[in-house]
């Protein structure tokens, strides 16, 4: 059978499996052992444990159960309430400063705990009551939390990047840095766009009220800097030279439980085993993905789907930037229906050989790939982050939250737009710290 039909026939027995219910991981293992059986022989699943288990023989792996602990002990204390408070009394008599303050504390705690939801919850629980009884319309206050939560798999540390890059096995120190730049850059379009709409809105003088004395701006920063202290520390051992990312990582994720046990009381034998326990859970289901990917990559590889879509590619003469707009509508569309990992696992093995034979920078293609992500955390139908703010306030619509969104998600594609006129936004850094890419 012709290589192009049959990946045609994997992509739709693919897209069936998954939306049935069954799990990313399982479903990728079935569909690799069915079309191995049948094109290939059973001679080939005899290989299936060897390579689910050797892709899980991978050092850089151990940094993601890390990172994932440092951002759990954070998301178990108040740790995301003191930083949207902390930002609040400084932030509080600039127009939509609440609002800003909002994207600022998603920011911020997005870099400590590298996790889109768990963002969404910290900050909302405080932001969004705080801003309706300030006179901000439900799908603002609701929409720029939604928002803000996606910066938690661009900012670093940040767990889809560390999976792009075993995937793509490019330097995850790289990635990171390249994901600083356009972090920023998504957060100041979402505060132009706040105060734009704040000074539209017409409301300044309610959006504006209440302030602070110098003594109670101050007085909040002590619970704050400690962990701002952490993420500067992660950086400068990853990048100083001082250890390899699962080293940082991993005293990244102790630091970050003292500090919790030191500043939170975080003292309870319970309450620690509830972080343990649910970073194990979700360290597993990542790492499972993982493993069934590198099966489902070897399916491709072996019946010759990838590399005759690479060739066919190719072949086409278009101009590069048309294909990049069609990957581009490719990812977004399965952004909408399946999480950021799992898509970056699936695809990043057919499109990387695409990306890097049109001339484009796999580094920078990296940031593209993870805002297209950012946009799916926030789009139905599995819009992830629409239901935990649904969530933290039931009585805001699902509807009211989308609508909130929608001019966020109009920053992201700008910001996709400027990174494809200026991709240095995303090269710039990594080259200066770590010497140009050969």
């Amino acid at each position: 059978m012709d290589p192009l039909l049959l990946g045609l026939i994997v992509a739709i027995t693919t897209i069936i499996i998954l939306f049935s219910g069954v799990s990313v991981a399982l479903g990728l293992l079935m569909v690799s052992a069915a079309f191995l059986m049948v094109f290939d022989g059973m001679r080939s699943l005899e290989l299936i444990p060897e390579i689910l288990f050797g892709k899980l023989d991978n050092f850089a792996l151990l940094s993601i159960p890390m990172f994932i602990i440092m951002g759990a002990s954070i998301a178990s204390t108040r740790a995301g309430a003191d930083l949207y408070e902390a930002l609040e009394r400084w932030l509080t008599r600039i127009p939509g400063g609440l609002v800003i303050s909002n994207l600022g504390a998603c920011a911020l705690f997005a870099a400590m705990s590298g996790s889109s939801p768990a963002t969404c919850a910290a900050i909302g629980k405080m932001g969004i009551p705080e801003m309706r009884k300030r006179g901000y319309p439900d799908g603002v206050a609701a929409g720029s939390i939604a928002a803000g939560g996606t910066l938690g798999i661009l900012i670093p540390p940040s767990v889809t990047m560390i999976v792009y890059g075993i995937a793509t096995e490019t330097s995850i120190g790289r990635l990171f840095l390249a994901g600083v730049l356009p972090g920023l850059l998504l957060v100041a379009l979402f505060m132009v766009w706040s105060i734009y709409s704040t000074w539209r809105s017409g409301n300044i003088a309610v959006l504006t009220a209440g302030s602070y004395s110098w003594k109670e701006r101050f007085e909040i920063l002590p619970r704050v800097i400690p962990f701002l202290v952490i993420i500067v520390g992660v950086l400068y051992a990853l990048y100083g030279g001082v250890a390899t990312p699962s080293e940082t990582a991993a005293v990244g994720a102790l630091l970050c439980v003292f500090i919790a046990m030191v500043i939170y009381k975080l003292w309870n034998p319970r309450d620690l085993w509830v972080i343990l326990r649910d970073s194990t859970k979700e360290s597993v289901m990542i790492l499972f993905i993982v493993a069934a990917a590198g099966v489902f990559s070897y399916m491709l590889s072996s019946l010759f789907i990838t590399q005759s879509i690479a060739e066919w590619i190719g072949t086409l003469e278009v101009n590069r930037w048309v294909l990049m707009g069609a990957v581009n509508v490719f990812l977004l569309i399965a952004g909408f229906f399946l999480p950021p990992v799992a898509v970056i696992l699936m695809a990043a093995p057919i499109l990387l050989p695409i990306i890097t034979t049109a001339g484009f920078d796999p580094i920078w293609f990296a940031v593209i790939l993870t805002i297209n992500m950012e946009i799916g955390l926030i789009s139905p139908p599995v819009g992830l982050n629409l239901y935990v703010i649904n969530g933290i306030a039931p009585d805001i619509s699902l509807k009211t939250i989308l609508l909130g969104s929608l001019p966020y998600v109009a920053c992201m594609i700008f910001a996709i737009i400027l990174l494809c006129i200026f991709p240095g936004i995303a090269t710039w850094l990594p080259d200066v710290v770590m010497g140009v890419a050969t």
